[in-house]
């Protein structure tokens, strides 16, 4: 490849990099409901020992979120895709070193 290329190619390799990130799912929360403005009657812990796996409300109405697992099956792919293609172009470049390219 001369050398007139290789910043194509850079230029090609991040650019996909970022257009892969932008799938990326974020963690932004919204509620529709109002905001509370006097502060519960009742101490809350952040902390719990429950494993629950259901949505809970409680006396004064606020609720809890789901906190169950998540299919973590796409990131695991996605990684396992990226050390592929990582590993590969080692191979690529020791190979053309060795052929003296």
């Amino acid at each position: 490849m001369s050398s007139a290329r290789r910043p194509l190619l850079t230029a090609t390799a991040a650019g996909t990099l970022l257009g892969a990130l932008w799938f990326v799912p974020s963690a932004n929360a919204s509620w529709d409901g109002p905001a509370r403005t006097e502060p519960s009657a009742t101490p809350t812990s952040q902390v719990t020992t429950q494993a629950r796996v259901t949505t809970t409300a409680s006396d004064d109405g606020t609720r809890l979120a789901d906190t169950g697992s998540f299919d973590t099956t796409p990131y695991v792919v996605g990684g396992s895709f990226c050390l592929a293609v990582g590993a590969g172009f080692v191979v690529y470049s020791v190979r053309r070193e060795r052929l003296g390219f």
